[in-house]
C-alpha cells in the first residue's frame, strides 16, 4: 500500500505529476513536448498555463527524471521514461465552509469535512479539497486520507500524518474493519418509524451498481452487496424545522435518521434513503440530477458521517471519534 516516493516534494499541498513516455518515436520525444501534451490536454487548465509557463518550469528545474535530475526542454526522452513536474491548478470557486480538526496526535488527524469539499484532488476540485487544505493549514506535507468521503457529504475523515502510516490505516478501511454511523435529514415517515419501533432496527439490503462517470447509481438483480441499518428516527424540533426551511423552503415534517452502513458502496446511503421514500434533504442527484451550474453552496446536502470506530492497527487500541457539528456549523462567517 505504500506509495512510491517522488523526486519532487509536495508543493503548496499538491503532489507532483508523474508521466511515463508512451508512443515515442525511435529518436525519442522532446521533454517540453511531452509536458506540453499533458498540460494542454487537461479538461480543467489554468488559462495562464501556456508555453511560457511550461518553459519556466524547466528554468526553475521543476521538470525532472525519476532520479531527480533536471531535464532540459529539448532533451530527447525514450519510451517508458518517467518525468515529474507540477501542474498549475485551474481557478476554483472558494467553498464557503471550513475544515474543523476534531482530533490530532502524532499519527492521525481526524477532521470534520464540510459539504462541497472533495477529500482528494481530482478533476476540477484540486486546491479546494480536504487533503490540500489540511496540508496548507498544518504545514504537514505528507498528510493523506485513510479513506474517502463523498464530496457532498459532511463529517469525519481520518488522515495519516506520515507516508509510512498510509498502508496500515488504508488497509483497515479497505477491508471494512471500521464501524461508521451517519445522520441524514429527510421527511419524517411514520410507517418507517412504526416499523423501527416494532423491530428495533430497520435493515435495507440490495445490490447496487455505480459506474465511473455516471452521476446516479442503480439497483440491480443479484447477490446483496449493500447493507444499511437504521437505528433511530428522531423528528426534528420546531426550531430545527424552521432553520432548515430557511435554506430549503417549505418542507414536510423532517426527521434525523441514524444510519449504520455495514458495507460502503458509492452513494449507498443516498440510494437506500431514496428507495425508502425519504430522499436526503438537499441531495442534488436523488431523485433528480441537478446540472453542474445549478450547484448552490448555500443549499447543502444533510448527510453527516457522525461516528467512526476501529481497532488501531499500530497498537491494538480501540479508537472512537464523534463530531457534534451540524452541516452548517462549518459555514465561514464573513
Amino acid at each position: 500500500m505504500r506509495r512510491k516516493s517522488t523526486p519532487l516534494p509536495i508543493k503548496d499541498g499538491l503532489n507532483p505529476t508523474r508521466i511515463r513516455i508512451q508512443g515515442a518515436p525511435p529518436s525519442g520525444i522532446r521533454a517540453v513536448d511531452a509536458v506540453a501534451e499533458v498540460i494542454f490536454s487537461q479538461r480543467h487548465r489554468h488559462p495562464d498555463d501556456n508555453w511560457e509557463a511550461i518553459y519556466q518550469r524547466f528554468r526553475d528545474h521543476e521538470v525532472v527524471r525519476h532520479n531527480g535530475a533536471p531535464l532540459s526542454p529539448n532533451e530527447l526522452l525514450p519510451e517508458n521514461c518517467e518525468v515529474f513536474f507540477y501542474k498549475t491548478p485551474a481557478p476554483e470557486a472558494e467553498i464557503p465552509y471550513q475544515l474543523t480538526i476534531i482530533h490530532r496526535d502524532d499519527d492521525l488527524l481526524v477532521v470534520h469535512k464540510p459539504p462541497f469539499m472533495a477529500t482528494m484532488p481530482r478533476a476540477r476540485h484540486i486546491v479546494q479539497t480536504a487533503t490540500v487544505q489540511l496540508r496548507q493549514l498544518t504545514g504537514i506535507p505528507e498528510i493523506s486520507p485513510a479513506h474517502r468521503l463523498d464530496r457532498l457529504t459532511s463529517g469525519l475523515v481520518v488522515f495519516t500524518t506520515r507516508s509510512e502510516l498510509r498502508g496500515p490505516y488504508q488497509t483497515l478501511f479497505a477491508q471494512r474493519q471500521v464501524s461508521k454511523v451517519y445522520e441524514a435529514v429527510a421527511a419524517y415517515d411514520p410507517e418507517l418509524a412504526d416499523s423501527l419501533a416494532h423491530d428495533g432496527r430497520l435493515s435495507w439490503r440490495s445490490r447496487l451498481e455505480k459506474h465511473p462517470g455516471e452521476l446516479q447509481g442503480r439497483f440491480v438483480e443479484g447477490e446483496t452487496n449493500a447493507i444499511t441499518y437504521v437505528d433511530a428516527i428522531t423528528p426534528c424540533s420546531p426550531a430545527e424545522q424552521t432553520e432548515l426551511e430557511k435554506i430549503h423552503g417549505p418542507q414536510p415534517p423532517l426527521a434525523r435518521y441514524r444510519l449504520a452502513p455495514v458495507t460502503g458502496k458509492t452513494h449507498q446511503l443516498r440510494l437506500h434513503m431514496w428507495a425508502a421514500g425519504v430522499p436526503i434533504l438537499g441531495d442534488p442527484v436523488y431523485p433528480r440530477i441537478y446540472k453542474e451550474d445549478e450547484e448552490d453552496f448555500a443549499v447543502p446536502m444533510h448527510l453527516i458521517a457522525r461516528e467512526i470506530s476501529f481497532t488501531d492497527p499500530l497498537n491494538g487500541r480501540q479508537r472512537s471519534f464523534r463530531t457534534k457539528l451540524g452541516v452548517l456549523d462549518t459555514l465561514q462567517q464573513s
